[in-house]
């Protein structure tokens, strides 16, 4: 009887010991596996944030350079000057005021705004439901050959919070509206007909927005904010260190005038 104690006391003490081993084996492996998770899940989290960000610097250059090529566009047959220079830019400002005498107004995040005119007609513009030519934003503007005067800036939503790029069509104007999220910043330097190098908007003398022939444009977006530390290059080339752990990335683009190129050909 005692033998029998002694061995069942003895496999009593295996049992606890090897239960012991086994959990504290599984309780590693649980760790690492967790472990493992997090990070797939923050290197997805990364990947997905930079895919946005490509998406919005590609698409706010598509859609400002498209603008861009049309200033100055009048149709073969209309013998009419436009209002106004084809383009018009703010350094640290957005364009404001009438049309006819456009003025700058500035901008706390120090980005530059920039308008383009041109005349309005089925190439130029996709024509409404009812026929009239349409502004940046798709609103009616007019009959074909009315003037369209597009206005760009960036800035924070009033809503969100985040940046965005922004345009106000001459459809309603005084009314700007969002096109791409996350365009923290615009800069925009200008090429003057026979200039050796592009300058800024507060360089260009008011009789001087006649002769831009091209833009240097760039924009700097932001990401989703991760407990991270990074450094990006930004539309000025200078590096930056960011300090609320936001990814950034800025995205350049050279456009031609056109219409004004080929009217000085």
């Amino acid at each position: 009887m005692k033998r029998a104690s002694l061995r069942l006391r003895a496999s009593a003490g295996h049992t606890l010991l090897e239960f012991t081993i086994a959990l504290a084996l599984g309780l590693v492996v649980i760790a690492g596996a967790l472990a493992a998770y997090r990070s797939q899940r923050q290197a997805f989290a990364t990947a997905i944030d930079a895919a946005r960000i490509q998406e919005a610097g590609v698409d706010a250059l598509t859609l400002a350079g498209e603008q861009i090529q049309m200033a100055g566009f009048v149709g073969a047959d209309d013998p009419e000057r436009l209002a106004g220079p084809p383009i018009f830019g703010c350094a640290a400002g957005r364009p404001v005021g009438t049309s006819a005498s456009l003025t700058c107004e500035a901008l706390s995040n120090r980005s530059d705004g920039f308008a383009v005119r041109y005349r309005g007609d089925g190439e130029s513009t996709w024509l409404a439901a009812n026929g009239q030519v349409t502004d940046c934003l798709g609103q009616a503007v007019g009959p074909p050959a009315s003037e369209v005067l597009n206005r760009f800036h960036a800035k924070s939503s009033g809503s969100t919070g985040e940046p965005e790029l922004y345009c106000e069509g001459s459809g309603k104007a005084g009314t700007a509206q969002p096109l791409v999220e996350g365009v923290e910043r615009m800069r925009v330097r200008y090429w003057l007909a026979g200039a050796a190098q592009a300058v800024d908007a507060a360089a260009v003398s008011r009789d001087q927005w006649d002769s831009v022939v091209a833009v240097d444009l760039c924009v700097l977006v932001r990401g989703a904010p991760f407990a991270r530390r990074v450094r990006y290059v930004d539309c000025d080339g200078v590096p930056v260190a960011a300090v609320d752990g936001r990814a950034r990335q800025a995205f350049w683009r050279h456009v031609a005038l056109r219409n004004v190129l080929e009217a000085r050909s």
